[in-house]
């Protein structure tokens, strides 16, 4: 059974791609079975060079196929911030709830109605010979006043999908692992995995 890397850390991501990617015929294991590979700088200046360099930087060092994210939120009153920086809003060190605290005193005082967002991620494919395929997918909502909900991680209990009137976290993830970001960006990914397989 040919073996997929999924180049994170992050055990609530590789659960969600996992759960995504269950109808492939492949092993998927992820840098916590590499403890050996180092943390991978991403400074980028986009999602899609973040993606790039760590799947092939993973890739060129296992020796398979490695599928690599990066993913964010770009709020329109911010200007598209937080964006690549999502993860660290706050400071490099920025804990999650860091980098809530700071978005929802950045938007104090900004009305529902001007508080639209958008969930973006691309995710890179590559082997040991290099990059093969960028893929992307987004997802617009609103950010709320407040975090609401358990499920999911990151910025998740501030998204609210407007058709539901619910966030991410509210939602759990059967519906966000049908209609986020992620889940659009890694259908795309599947058709490109299955050719290679």
């Amino acid at each position: 059974m040919k073996e997929i890397v999924i180049a994170t850390r992050n055990q609530k991501k590789l659960l969600e791609i996992e759960e995504i990617l269950k109808d492939i015929n492949v092993r998927i294991t992820s840098l916590k079975d590499y403890p050996e590979i180092p943390e991978i700088v991403e400074d980028g200046e986009s999602f899609d060079e973040n993606a790039s360099k760590k799947a092939k930087q993973v890739a060129t060092r296992v020796s398979h196929i490695t599928i690599a994210d990066d993913s964010g939120l770009e709020v329109d009153f911010l200007n598209g911030r937080p964006g690549v920086r999502s993860s660290r809003f706050a400071g490099d060190r920025a804990t999650m709830d860091e980098n809530i605290t700071k978005l929802l005193r950045l938007l104090n005082g900004v009305p529902l109605e001007k508080r639209i967002a958008t969930f973006r991620c691309s995710i890179a494919i590559a082997d040991k010979d290099g990059l093969i395929k960028v893929v992307n997918g987004e997802c617009p909502g609103i950010i709320g006043f407040e975090c609401k909900g358990s499920a999911g991680f990151g910025y998740d209990p501030l998204f609210i999908i407007p058709e539901y009137g619910k966030t991410f976290a509210e939602l759990g993830v059967n519906i966000k692992n049908k209609i986020s970001h992620r889940a659009q960006a890694l259908a795309r990914a599947k058709e490109v995995i299955r050719q290679l397989i």
